[in-house]
């Protein structure tokens, strides 16, 4: 083993070897890893750190030096002030689910693994809100819940832990209803890069509204690891809803079906989700779950409230998809019925891998405003055939963010420069009409730049005295939203 290394690894490691495997050693730096998470809670095999090293986008993989399991949050506390004092990175990592390269180790140092910090803490049913441990996912805390009446409708499609999905600003097919996380957190415990534990809305506080002061928890939100380890959150919850409808519609052009959108929104229809598929997806869902819709764009449509409301809903909903020219509308109310109307979009991801057997997906997530939507999907498919590109589009239309599912050979380089031409451009084209470079998935590690395109750099410069005031070290997810700086020098370790 060889630990404390300066990041200058790749040039001085041979020649610095002796001075620093000494140094640390006699700190004893494992060793109080160990003493603080216990033996089996520091792991350092090479199949661990490159599991914690990566997410599911297509970025590299950069494996952390040593992958730690905290048990509470004075643990997580006591490792932060360890790697303060010894000035090791620390990468925070939930589920692994990010789209963005989140959790990569790109500067080595001690990767957090939150997992066994899996409780549900402290639930108020009266008060519709609930507090959980980083290590609760989504899936796991609506099943704590079924017995309740409640849920948690906040849904980005992969069963990713909850304060993961608070520090990457989650969303998903619910938004248009019932909001991103932003909307949905109404506090955090956050343990800061030298060990201080803060409560961004006070200690056990869960107003449904405040006016007391900065907005911190906001702060937190979106922050993806950069700022400090979210190790609880509160969360708003709802009822669920008496019932449910869902439908889907095939319209002959992305015009019509984003024309019956803003329609459907400016009616006042409490819609839960509006889902589009492009033409080549619902032709991929077709082949891949064996479906018969119209190969044209298509909207999936869900509904949710009481039996009565529901059905002034449809009403409405068919009158405007009928103005603008939709057809094959197909309803359904009871869960089987349902499931079968969603299939096709709940296996979008699968039915685009299915395009190209052996290659990854790797997922866009631009927004713009809704009336510029048809546009940027028009150009979009343009500029995927120019480019030679494989990319089947679905999106959250009712709130204007859409994905291009992208499958590429990861083993040709050429390809993937053309992929990453593509995703430049699309971003660009994204903020050329008014919208964001990422509606979801975060900035982490490909979108810093365009993270400065997007806000301005004055804005940029105010994010970064942020960081430094809460990070001077610069330890934190190091490498994430903002660009590094080449005076960083944080020590990691290798083994």
């Amino acid at each position: 083993m060889v630990f404390g290394l300066t990041l200058k690894r790749f040039v001085l490691q041979q020649r610095n070897f002796r001075h620093y495997s000494t140094s640390v050693c006699q700190d004893g730096v494992l060793s109080a890893f160990r003493s603080i998470c216990g033996d089996d809670g520091v792991l350092l095999c090479d199949a661990v750190r490159e599991q914690h090293g990566r997410d599911e986008s297509v970025h590299r993989c950069f494996p952390p030096d040593v992958v730690l399991f905290p048990r509470c949050v004075e643990e997580v506390s006591a490792l932060a002030k360890l790697c303060h004092r010894h000035r090791f990175p620390i990468i925070p990592f939930g589920t692994g689910t990010g789209l963005e390269g989140g959790v990569s180790a790109v500067k080595g140092g001690a990767c957090l693994s939150l997992r066994n910090m899996d409780q549900v803490l402290d639930l108020h049913q009266e008060d519709f809100d609930v507090t959980v441990e980083p290590g609760v996912t989504r899936k796991t805390l609506n099943v704590f819940l079924r017995e309740t009446g409640l849920w948690f409708p906040v849904d980005p499609g992969a069963d990713a832990s909850l304060c993961g999905m608070a520090a990457t600003s989650a969303s998903g097919t619910n938004a248009v209803r019932y909001g991103t996380m932003r909307e949905n957190v109404l506090n955090l415990e956050v343990v800061l890069s030298d060990g201080t534990v803060v409560h961004t809305a006070g200690r056990g506080r869960r107003a449904r509204k405040t006016a007391a002061g900065y907005n911190l928890t906001n702060l937190f939100v979106g922050s993806e690891g950069t700022l400090g380890v979210i190790t609880k959150t509160t969360l708003r919850l709802y009822g669920i809803p008496e019932a449910v409808v869902s439908a889907v519609c095939s319209f002959p052009s992305v015009q019509d079906a984003v024309d019956s959108t803003v329609q459907i929104l400016q009616a006042g229809v409490p819609i839960a989700r509006i889902e589009f598929l492009d033409d080549v997806m619902i032709d991929a869902c077709n082949r891949f779950s064996r479906l018969s819709y119209p190969v044209t764009p298509t909207l999936f449509l869900e509904f949710h409230g009481s039996q009565h409301s529901l059905e002034e809903q449809v009403n409405t909903t068919e009158e405007i998809a009928q103005s603008n020219h939709g057809s094959d509308f197909l309803w359904a109310q009871d869960t089987e019925s349902r499931e079968r109307l969603w299939k096709a979009r709940h296996d979008a991801w699968y039915a685009a891998l299915s395009l190209r057997p052996g290659c990854k997906a790797y997922a866009t997530d631009v927004c713009v405003p809704l009336s510029r939507l048809p546009q940027i999907i028009k150009e979009t498919k343009e500029d995927l055939i120019e480019s030679r590109l494989t990319g089947p589009i679905a999106g959250h239309v009712g709130d204007g963010n859409f994905h291009c599912l992208l499958v590429v050979d990861p083993d040709d380089p050429e390809e993937l420069h053309r992929l990453h031409l593509f995703t430049d451009r699309l971003a660009r084209r994204a903020l050329a009409m008014d919208g964001t470079c990422t509606g979801e998935h975060g900035v982490g590690l490909g979108k810093r730049a365009l993270l400065c395109e997007e806000v301005g750099p004055a804005a940029v410069q105010l994010m970064q005295r942020v960081k430094d005031m809460l990070d001077p070290l610069h330890l934190m997810n190091p490498g994430k939203i903002l660009q590094p700086r080449q005076t960083d020098d944080v020590t990691v370790m290798m083994s």
